[in-house]
């Protein structure tokens, strides 16, 4: 069994590139949880943990953790807390670890539009300098299709603020999310609004549907058509067509993902687009080139 000093209230998710890092709950659940497409959270009522609690938590993972340089504050979008009750937190993590390579959190564009540039300085100055955002899609229908809450404004605005006070951002983007139906517009305007941000991470995960079928089309406030594994390459390789960024570290390697991809874009581009190239044009659905085979 794996052990973990403190006693988590689960179910608990990180990012995949948070894996080495220690894991703090400063709250539980998320606190918009009305997302068509995802089902994280939906066993929990959203509500925020005390200091004290949280504190103890922090403390007894220090102990165990010596020398850990990243922090993840979990659960779906901690970055909803006041600045007034992020601070006490950074104070505690950076009292008890020492010092840090950085604090990470989910966020969403609200969330940061709520805080004055200068909390932002402040909370980036105590170590918060990696905010994660599930964008999902840049196309204003969509959004309120899946019930995302915000708008391709709202995006631009919440991820520029943070970037202009030097807050990285790790933007995620849902291939499949709108079907057949809203590819073409999800691909385009998902590029168009990423251009916009040029975050420094960005990631690409494949829509799940751990209910089934059904299940997301009675959550879906559209028509929504399942794409095949095909369709979805094709999909994607649109979206990474139209991406004009430069220095963006891009991974596709999520556990929902049919095909592995990672690169620098632009520089690595037009390799991964050979390689949905590729994947695409393979008589064997089952079968996909690596990324090693075309380098």
């Amino acid at each position: 069994m794996f052990f973990t000093p403190i006693a988590y209230d689960e179910p608990l998710f990180r990012p995949p590139a948070e894996a080495r890092s220690a894991i703090v709950q400063a709250t539980l659940g998320c606190s918009w949880n009305q997302c068509a497409f995802c089902e994280m959270y939906t066993s929990k009522k959203f509500r925020v943990r005390s200091i004290e609690d949280v504190k103890s938590d922090i403390s007894n993972i220090a102990k165990y953790y010596k020398g850990t340089k990243k922090i993840f504050l979990a659960d779906g979008n901690a970055f909803v807390l006041s600045t007034k009750k992020l601070v006490p937190i950074l104070d505690e993590i950076n009292k008890k670890f020492g010092k840090i390579q950085r604090v990470s959190s989910y966020a969403l564009p609200k969330d940061i539009l709520s805080k004055s540039e200068q909390e932002l300085k402040e909370l980036k100055d105590l170590g918060l300098k990696l905010l994660y955002i599930g964008i999902e899609t840049g196309d204003e229908e969509l959004l309120k299709l899946i019930h995302k809450g915000e708008t391709f404004n709202s995006t631009v605005d919440g991820i520029t603020k943070a970037h202009k006070i030097g807050i990285d951002t790790s933007i995620m983007i849902i291939n499949g999310l709108g079907g057949k139906v809203y590819s073409e517009q999800h691909a385009l305007k998902s590029a168009e609004i990423i251009n916009k941000v040029n975050p420094k991470f960005l990631s690409t995960l494949t829509l799940s549907l751990p209910y089934g079928l059904e299940h997301f089309q009675n959550r879906f406030e559209g028509y929504y058509q399942q794409q095949t594994i095909v369709e979805l390459f094709k999909e994607l390789r649109l979206f990474i067509k139209n991406l004009e960024v430069e220095n963006v570290i891009y991974r596709s390697n999520h556990v929902s993902n049919n095909i592995p991809l990672q690169g620098t874009l632009s520089k690595d581009k037009d390799v991964l687009l050979m390689l949905l190239e590729k994947a695409i044009n393979n008589t064997d659905p089952g079968i996909f080139p690596s990324q090693s085979d075309i380098l």
